[in-house]
């Protein structure tokens, strides 16, 4: 496996508990991508179910935002985030990132 480092805001906070990445309000996924072009939703996130408990074994990795579909997104540069951190939880009862900021 090739390692690649890359500076990505952090997701800094996930209120998302059901998201199989979530473990303790975090995301510990590699990278999200945020946003379809009109939603700035977590198209990153999905839900296990209640059957499967702590399913995140990499909870020592915080996760970063990878991709931003949101071209409309003041800290959308070149389809990526620029913004320092983000967060996601919902926003009109969807998953979101909460950091969105229309330009």
């Amino acid at each position: 496996m090739i390692r690649i480092s890359v500076e990505m805001p952090a997701v800094t906070a996930c209120s998302v508990s059901e998201c199989a990445y979530n473990t303790g309000s975090a995301c510990h996924a590699r990278a999200i991508t945020v946003g379809n072009q009109v939603h700035p939703g977590c198209d990153t996130y999905f839900n296990l179910g209640e059957a499967i408990e702590n399913h995140t074994k990499a909870t020592q990795r915080q996760a970063g935002v990878g991709a931003c579909k949101m071209f409309n997104c003041q800290f959308n540069e070149d389809f990526e985030c620029m913004a320092e951190e983000v967060s996601v939880g919902l926003s009109d009862n969807m998953i979101s990132c909460l950091t969105y900021q229309h330009r």
